[in-house]
């Protein structure tokens, strides 16, 4: 498996890289990108032939949406598969705002808005960031935030879209597995076309085997994972470091270290073994990767390439680490 390998997004038509680039860390997650290096991360990531990028307005609060269209304005726009995300306009005076981005631009902040006229105008400004006149996947961000306007107004809105070309593919973008399987049973009928599953299908949490992965494999849902690296806990365990968590729940940094110690024995990178690991079930299309500096893009690139032994995953079943059951990605 090669992170340039096009693969058919599930029933949508469209044909995506297997790794993507998640664009968050862009916009300044935890701490500041200068523009010069988020241009260059982007370039490097084309280089490599990741052809699948995803954005929201909520990263930088605009400020991802329009390095991401800054970057990709030189690129045949058929040659790449773009998402972004519904649910939050950014405007003065918004007051859902999130302490994990480093320096958003002053004066704005999110709004939360899944009413079907907020989502077409949460749609129309992102285009205007992103200067394209489409957008290929768009997902309804974090519909637990308001779910019955949002499986209501923003899926209807969604489906419009879909239904007029505006956009290729609908989604959910989820941080929580059993939100995106109660979306899927009660949207209108064709339903979503993809789920962006963050941090509940990796190394660590495999909460999307319990019903997700397989309703969207029954379904044909093409499933994107994000968040394989725990929110970069699997980078960097140190207290302290950014990796999203303010203190590690001593269970959780008891799991990192045994998992740690089984990748010491068999000779594998941590995030080699997490980038590799959601390919394993049938449901998962692409994983989705932050990074935020070219050095990270090609260390990503590395990491999907690195040789996993056959045993590797036995053993992590074997130590508990994984359930039963779990597929094990291709051998590489």
């Amino acid at each position: 498996m090669r992170a340039d390998d096009l693969v058919p997004l599930g029933r949508t038509g469209l044909r995506v890289s297997r790794l993507g680039l998640g664009l968050a860390s862009l916009g300044g997650l935890f701490a500041p990108v200068p523009q010069e290096q988020a241009a260059a991360t982007l370039d490097r990531a084309w280089q490599l032939g990741m052809r699948l990028y995803d954005t929201a307005p909520v990263y930088g609060y605009g400020r991802s949406e329009a390095r991401t269209g800054a970057a990709l304005a030189s690129r045949p726009r058929d040659a790449y598969v773009l998402c972004t995300k519904v649910g939050r306009i950014i405007e003065p005076g918004g007051t859902d705002t999130q302490p994990i981005w480093a320096d958003p631009p002053p004066g704005v902040g999110p709004r939360l808005d899944y009413s079907y006229a907020g989502v077409m105008r949460c749609v129309e400004e992102s285009l205007e960031r992103l200067g394209l006149d489409r957008v290929d996947v768009l997902h309804v961000h974090d519909p637990d935030e308001d779910f019955a306007t949002a499986v209501g107004d923003a899926y209807r809105a969604l489906a419009d879209l879909r239904a007029r070309g505006v956009i290729g593919a609908v989604s959910v973008g989820v941080n929580h597995a059993p939100v995106a399987a109660a979306f899927l049973r009660a949207a209108a009928p064709p339903g979503p076309d993809c789920v962006l599953l963050a941090g509940r299908y990796n190394l660590l949490d495999q909460s999307g085997l319990d019903e997700l992965l397989p309703l969207c494999a029954e379904r044909g849902v093409a499933v994107m994972a994000a968040g394989v690296y725990q929110s970069g806990l699997l980078a960097d365990p140190r207290a302290g470091a950014p990796h999203g968590y303010d203190t590690v729940p001593a269970e959780l940094a008891a799991r990192v270290r045994e998992l740690r110690s089984v990748c010491a024995d068999f000779g594998v990178p941590p995030l080699a073994a997490a980038v590799q690991f959601p390919f394993g079930h049938p449901a998962v299309t692409s994983v989705v990767v932050g990074a935020r500096s070219p050095e990270e893009v090609d260390g990503t690139v590395a990491y999907l390439n690195h040789p996993v032994p056959a045993g590797f995953w036995a053993a992590l079943t074997a130590r508990g680490l994984l359930p039963e059951g779990t597929p094990p990605p291709p051998a590489t």
